[in-house]
């Protein structure tokens, strides 16, 4: 009876032993620093056209919204990107850039400064404010939204 009853708690501790959870793995955090390479990502795809990175950095519910008052959505926004029309971009610099982060949105503003040239080679420069609003989807942050204003 009394190998029944070590055999019996002993049973019953290796059961509650195994039945521990395990610790609990929290998700990483956002930080501003990845929202800030991925607009870097963004303009270098822009200055290089190269369709992947866009498709990649870009939500598929992407509302871009131009300072001339256009507004595309991501594949529109692809699109003018290879086409070069109206613009090819050669360089593309934030400045002044700040990121307010709000759970797994990001909202960057930034003065936005461009080298461009028109496809007959005509160079050009903008200068104008912009608003973006990134998403964090599915481990990576992805532009959900754009406005560009005239300075």
């Amino acid at each position: 009876m009394n190998k029944i009853f070590i055999l019996l708690i002993m049973t019953v501790m290796a059961v509650g032993c195994n039945q521990r959870q395990p610790a609990a793995v929290s998700p990483p955090q956002p930080s501003a620093s990845d929202v800030a390479a991925a607009v870097e990502q963004l303009f270098k795809g822009m200055t290089a056209a190269d369709e992947i990175v866009l498709q990649s950095i870009t939500a598929d519910e992407l509302v871009y919204g131009h300072s001339s008052g256009k507004v595309q959505n991501k594949s529109e926004f692809i699109a003018e990107v290879m086409s070069g029309q109206p613009l090819v971009y050669l360089r593309i610099e934030p400045l002044e850039q700040t990121i307010h982060l709000a759970g797994n949105v990001a909202v960057v503003r930034h003065i936005l400064t461009a080298d461009t040239k028109t496809p007959e080679g005509e160079p050009g420069n903008l200068r104008i404010g912009n608003m973006m609003v990134w998403q964090l989807q599915e481990g990576t942050w992805r532009l959900l939204a754009r406005q560009a204003y005239k300075l």
